[in-house]
């Protein structure tokens, strides 16, 4: 491997830890329960969750039995 890869991934790393000890520290000193929107800084940390509108996948309208034949 490649010395200068090695000290690129390694520096990437530790951008990456340096971050993670932000947000935790972060979270550390805001104890309380919050009401209303999380601030921004906590949205962008988490991942991005995509949310479907409709109904989920395999859910058919059932059919309708006849109410003569019960």
């Amino acid at each position: 491997m490649d010395l200068m890869q090695m000290l690129n991934e390694l520096r990437y790393e530790r951008t990456q830890i340096e971050q993670a000890i932000i947000i935790l520290e972060r979270l550390a000193r805001g104890r309380g329960k919050r009401r209303g929107r999380p601030p921004l800084w906590m949205t962008q940390a988490a991942a991005p969750v995509v949310k479907r509108r409709g109904r989920p996948p395999g859910s058919k309208n059932k059919p309708k039995e006849d109410k003569a034949s019960s």
